[in-house]
């Protein structure tokens, strides 16, 4: 379908190699694109990007720790030298390293929450952009969390960085926009994946959360990897700025 074609795209997904992440670079291989496959370990990438080529899609696999400057470096380095460009930059890897009262968060916690969902965000921005400015054109997508639009006791630390994401969206769309650069935003509500697992392992409890939105379930990888695809092609051609909130329904009940 026109509208979704990523033929010919090269899209960079950082923790892709399971859940949410994993997800959106299936499909937009689906779609077309060329996929860049990056978490920690080497080994990881290598299995989720030979899965993508068995299917036919074309993959790279480079493990980058986003938190460390040189890691990114290498990571868009080592793409620019494999296929010359990166049209779509998905910003999926988070941390949530501690779970409690906000100012009870320790300052190492509080440290590394800020640099792995903050700044690594914007380092990685501030590496690709430069391409999709001489190209006037380009794509940039971060994952942030409904956790950004409602107090939390026990979120407080990953709720603030989720919230400071959406304005990162908000202000690199304002500063790109000229250039037809689009920065937009998904704030998922729960997904089953590894790495919400405690807030939905226990069955009487993701029952009570999916009672609570209107489609009377939790949500699944693809159900926002479709959100990121549409984001990054042509369909979303005049979206900017914005952070769609996915969360079944959530937000509009009582």
């Amino acid at each position: 379908m026109r509208l979704f074609d990523m033929t010919g795209k090269v899209a960079l997904i950082t923790g892709s190699t399971k859940g949410i992440g994993k997800a959106i670079a299936i499909a937009l291989s689906e779609a077309g694109a060329k996929v860049v496959i990056s978490s920690r370990k080497q080994d990881a990438c290598d299995q989720v990007a030979e899965e993508i080529r068995t299917k036919g899609g074309e993959a790279l696999a480079v493990p980058a720790n986003i938190s460390e400057d040189a890691d990114l470096e290498r990571l868009v380095a080592t793409v620019l030298d494999k296929w010359g460009r990166i049209d779509s930059l998905i910003c999926n890897a988070a941390v949530n390293p501690y779970y409690g009262p906000f100012l009870d968060t320790p300052d190492d916690a509080f440290d590394k929450t800020i640099r792995v969902n903050i700044r690594s965000n914007m380092r990685l921005a501030k590496l690709v952009l430069p391409g999709m400015v001489e190209r006037q054109d380009g794509s940039i997508v971060v994952v942030s969390s409904i956790a950004a639009f409602k107090g939390s006791d026990k979120l407080g630390i990953y709720a603030l960085t989720k919230a400071a994401d959406t304005q990162l969206v908000r202000n690199l769309a304002v500063t790109y926009g000229p250039q037809n650069i689009r920065v937009n935003g998904i704030a998922p509500a729960l997904v089953r994946t590894d790495f919400a697992r405690t807030l939905w392992e226990d069955p009487e409890r993701a029952k009570k959360v999916a009672d609570s939105y209107a489609l009377k379930r939790l949500g699944d990888p693809d159900d926002i990897a479709g959100v990121a695809v549409f984001l990054a092609s042509p369909a979303g051609a005049w979206t900017t700025g914005q952070t769609l909130i996915i969360d079944g329904g959530w937000s509009v009940c009582e």
